[in-house]
């Protein structure tokens, strides 16, 4: 059985704002700027329980947007009661209807749809919580029904030209919302609005912030490890270099990191773990090479789940392989060593269905791709955090700039970037790219920029080309390049030309197998960052 600890629980006093998810395409990002108003967050789904919401000891609702129409049959629905707990509650777009519908306004079809920027109009020149903006905005909309009519003793806080009701509040309830999204940036003062209401109306305070979080987790790590020996799985990555160094604040030299060499890292991948972090952190890293046992596993799969889960489980096997060698390296005093340090993010979670209600995007390997005979307890110190707020927490606790810029790689490396069979043959070509489009990207200034720019082989694809006078049958490569905050949702970013025919010039030059080079200017959603 796995045992993992949450970041802020209750026993730290932390009163989260829950976010009561209707299907919304934004969940996630409201949860984002809610944390950037200094507010702990959490999403849950509307199906909860309102008794088992409020066990949380919430501090505020906010409730999502969703693509339903609040009249369809089926649709995701509010429960009334979650309104007469007293706690505040502010709706955006469908939780917006929602409110209204609930507390007996109107929601009309009324045929005049809003999609996009769309110019709002403040009431008495803004009041409430869109004080202080200016009384014309634009905002973003997305929505086909309307609030004609605000509840009773609601005061309407704006208008557009299609929709009587755009905002409304009543302070004394505390219960208020917006039509429009405010946590999209199209939304001009949206972020604002946000916060007046979160401070202004529902009385909250600021106390999610850096140092708060790393105080709450090294008194966590304390309580859950005492004195016993902690292994960590360390991939070089930002999520797992923080996570190391969160612990190694928790319980110093009672923590070993074993660096695992599965064979599908990228090129002077190991070499730059071992000094970029080993020697900068003062932590003990030991490497292992299981590029063997990695690859043996993955043979004959082509299916993405079953590779992830195969990568999941030889990461847990090669560590309990780690957590023997280091028993017999303290002599035998070490048997209590049951506990695993894992740099999972709430992305994660939440991609991989653990976000209590959320749809399965993808297992993760250190969350859906966990064999179920794990014999560890998991030590988890970022697993509702957002890469942002982990790069914040790195810096302040000394990680390498090098390493905490760093652009996110998936803990399954490349293995999940081959599309197909990973072979040896088959991860010498994708390496081989992908070092030419890493190098090409710094060279042109431009890694800052761009959150990650996967390099996909598909190489159960071949294409012809035509390659010193002769015709050529190679296997294409595609560039993911794009631009995040969180990676919830990303959009391609855009690359300047001469760079891309560089890129695609050297490796259909330079990697003898690949004789097409493509682009792929899908967002997330529909698509996600990584092919699989």
């Amino acid at each position: 059985m796995t045992h993992t600890v949450d970041p802020v629980s209750a026993e730290l006093e932390e009163r989260p704002v829950l976010v009561v998810d209707f299907g919304a395409q934004y969940a996630q990002l409201i949860a984002r700027r809610v944390r950037e108003a200094n507010v702990y967050s959490e999403i849950v789904p509307h199906s909860m329980p309102v008794e088992k919401m409020m066990a949380r000891n919430p501090a505020a609702f906010v409730l999502t947007g969703g693509p339903s129409s609040v009249y369809e049959e089926g649709a995701p629905s509010l429960d009334p009661a979650l309104l007469e707990t007293g706690v505040p509650v502010f709706g955006i777009c469908y939780g917006f209807q929602s409110m209204a519908q609930a507390l007996g306004g109107t929601v009309a079809r009324t045929g005049l749809r809003e999609y996009g920027a769309t110019d709002a109009t403040l009431a008495d020149g803004g009041a409430s919580f869109l004080s202080g903006t200016p009384v014309m905005q634009n905002v973003w909309m997305s929505h086909g029904d309307s609030v004609t009519e605000a509840p009773a003793g609601f005061e309407v806080l704006a208008t557009t030209e299609r929709t009587p009701v755009a905002a409304f509040v009543n302070e004394e309830r505390k219960l208020g919302g917006v039509q429009w999204h405010p946590e999209v940036r199209h939304s001009s003062f949206g972020q604002q609005a946000l916060e007046s209401f979160l401070f202004n109306v529902a009385g909250l305070e600021q106390t999610w912030t850096t140092g708060n979080v790393i105080e709450e987790q090294v008194e966590r790590i304390r309580e859950q490890v005492g004195d016993a020996q902690v292994i960590c799985a360390l991939s070089g990555g930002v999520d797992s270099s923080v996570a190391a160094a969160l612990v190694h604040e928790a319980v110093g030299d009672q923590l070993t990191c074993f660096f695992i060499d599965h064979g599908l890292l990228r090129e002077g991948e190991r070499e730059q773990v071992e000094r970029d972090y080993a020697e900068t952190m003062g932590i003990r890293v030991v490497t292992i090479d299981e590029s063997e046992r990695f690859l043996g596993a993955l043979a004959g799969l082509t299916d993405p789940e079953l590779k992830r889960k195969a990568i999941g489980r030889e990461f847990i096997r090669s560590f309990e392989d780690a957590q023997r060698k280091l028993i017999a390296e303290l002599g035998g005093q070490g048997e209590d060593i049951k506990f695993l340090v894992q740099g999972t993010l709430y992305p994660d979670v939440v991609e991989s269905g653990g976000g209590e209600g959320t749809a399965n995007i993808k297992s993760h390997h250190n969350v859906g791709g966990l064999p179920e005979d794990l014999n560890f307890d998991l030590v988890e110190p970022l697993r509702t955090l957002f890469k942002d707020e982990v790069r914040a927490i790195g810096r302040r606790l000394g990680v390498p700039e090098k390493i905490v810029a760093r652009q996110p790689f998936p803990g399954p490396g490349l293995g999940i970037r081959v599309i197909g069979e990973v072979t040896r043959e088959n991860l010498e070509v994708l390496r081989a790219a992908d070092a030419i489009a890493r190098a090409e990207l710094t060279r042109a200034g431009l890694d800052e920029e761009v959150w990650q720019m996967p390099v996909v082989l598909l190489s159960q694809v071949r294409s012809v080309g035509v390659q010193g006078d002769g015709r050529t049958y190679g296997h294409p490569i595609v560039l993911r390049p794009v631009s995040s905050e969180d990676a919830m949702t990303a959009d391609w970013s855009r690359l300047p030309y001469d760079l891309l025919a560089r890129i695609s010039n050297r490796i259909t030059n330079e990697v003898q197998e690949v004789n097409r080079v493509v682009l792929d200017v899908t967002s997330k959603p529909p698509g996600t960052i990584e092919w699989e």
